[in-house]
């Protein structure tokens, strides 16, 4: 991957997600790109960067070439992710007052 950037294998690894997203104001369609399946179709070799992919892209409500990416961490992938690690354990039992 070394001088390439990002390769389909290396974000499903990397447990990442890829969503799409309209530049028409009037639209604003957002979609999640299935890696596998795109992994599948171009190779797992086949350079994922933002360059490569937004040419082959077109919204699928709009049809507009004008769309962007977003990568990012797969929340439903990585463990602890979204959770408040601050909050208190849910089986903690609340303490009581002291009574005087």
């Amino acid at each position: 991957m070394a001088g390439k950037g990002w390769t389909f294998q290396s974000l499903i690894d990397g447990k990442m997600q890829v969503s799409a997203y309209c530049n028409v104001a009037a639209c604003g369609h957002t979609k999640t790109l299935d890696l596998e399946k795109l992994r599948d179709r171009f190779g797992s070799d086949a350079t994922a960067m933002e360059w490569d992919l937004r040419p082959r892209l077109r919204c699928e409500k709009c049809k507009s070439k004008d769309v962007g990416l977003i990568y990012a961490p797969d929340s439903s992938k990585i463990s602890c992710m979204g959770q408040n690690l601050y909050s208190p354990p849910k089986n903690r039992r609340k303490h009581r007052a002291a009574e005087t």
